[in-house]
């Protein structure tokens, strides 16, 4: 007998439910993989399917509530970016099949992450401010001050940890290690420093700063794809471009378009994710609080207002459509 997918409800405006974990069975599944807040069923030797859960995490734990329309939010704001790079590189998806799911190729991943930063500002920012004047084998101009901009944007990369913490590596080392040879990681050099230019241009156009973000990479029949989400909120930083110059000359915190806020909200009530730490009580007004900053970002990033994908059944009307797509390829 099927397990009852996990939901949890919160009555505030209105009645909405998170979806935070899935236990589909679809056709032709081989396996099935849980994140922190992705679920990714292997299909046949082809296919892989990404479930966007309304799961949420912050320093590496994921928090006990989930937030109703989270994961709308980051898979439509992937499928977005994702169809608008497709002409720099291919990338994994297929299609979008409901507003939580995207499906896509199977590909082989490199073992590493490709994070770029086009401003001096959080790991970077703290790394500096401890006196460090180079991060990832690439050195750091004297003299930045805090989310100063770059004279041109770094790629600090990170190793990809299948358990606990990514780990800072320089160029140099992912090819001495033979982690990946230098033409393929010369060519992921490549394809970051264009996707971010693109993502630089798009956030522009909407106001914002494009800041740093991480994309993720594969092999498919021999040729570099871009895999993962690319540009949400989640994996990237986002920057107001009204008053940054300002806010910067006076020494102040840049207002953000990012899960930072998440993050301050658990600082302030004294979590960090350290040893022996409690996460605070996530009540329904914080829950409710969260999924409009989400949305906020959504209709930020991309420009469209957000249609939220109500239903009572958000795991059945999931595993419906993922179901009928399948069918169809």
């Amino acid at each position: 007998m099927k397990k009852k997918p996990y939901l949890r409800e919160f009555k505030t405006k209105h009645s909405m439910k998170a979806l935070v974990s899935t236990d589909f069975h679809l056709p032709e599944q081989v396996s099935k993989y849980t994140g922190k807040v992705r679920d990714v069923y292997f299909v046949g030797n082809d296919y892989l399917v990404m479930v966007a859960t309304d799961r949420i995490s912050a320093f590496d734990v994921v928090l006990p509530e989930g937030i109703p329309f989270k994961g709308q939010v980051l898979n439509q704001i992937a499928s977005r970016f994702l169809d608008a790079t497709a002409d720099i590189l291919p990338n994994w998806k297929i299609a979008e099949a409901d507003p939580m799911v995207t499906i896509g190729w199977r590909c082989e991943p490199f073992k590493v992450e490709m994070v770029i930063r086009g401003y001096l500002t959080g790991h970077a920012w703290r790394e500096y401010k401890a006196g460090k004047r180079t991060l990832c084998g690439v050195p750091l101009p004297e003299g930045m001050v805090e989310n100063q901009k770059f004279p041109e944007p770094i790629i600090t990369p990170t190793t990809k940890a299948a358990e606990g913490h990514d780990e800072d590596i320089s160029k140099e080392e992912i090819i001495a290690q033979g982690i990946v040879s230098k033409e393929d990681y010369e060519q992921l050099e490549a394809y970051t420093r264009a996707l971010f230019q693109r993502g630089t241009e798009m956030a522009a156009e909407k106001g914002l700063i494009l800041v740093d973000t991480k994309y993720e990479f594969g092999k498919r029949d021999g040729k570099i794809i871009l895999m993962d989400e690319i540009h949400t909120p989640d994996s990237s930083r986002y920057f107001y471009a009204d008053g940054y110059a300002e806010r910067l000359a006076r020494g102040e915190h840049q207002k953000q378009l990012s899960k930072e806020f998440v993050r301050e909200w658990l600082m302030a009530n004294g979590f960090q994710g350290q040893a022996g730490q409690q996460v605070p009580e996530m009540t329904p007004e914080v829950v409710a609080g969260i999924t409009d900053r989400y949305i906020e970002l959504y209709e930020h990033i991309t420009g469209v207002p957000f249609v939220k994908a109500e239903d009572a059944d958000p795991a059945a009307r999931i595993e419906k459509n993922i179901d009928t797509f399948l069918k169809s390829l």
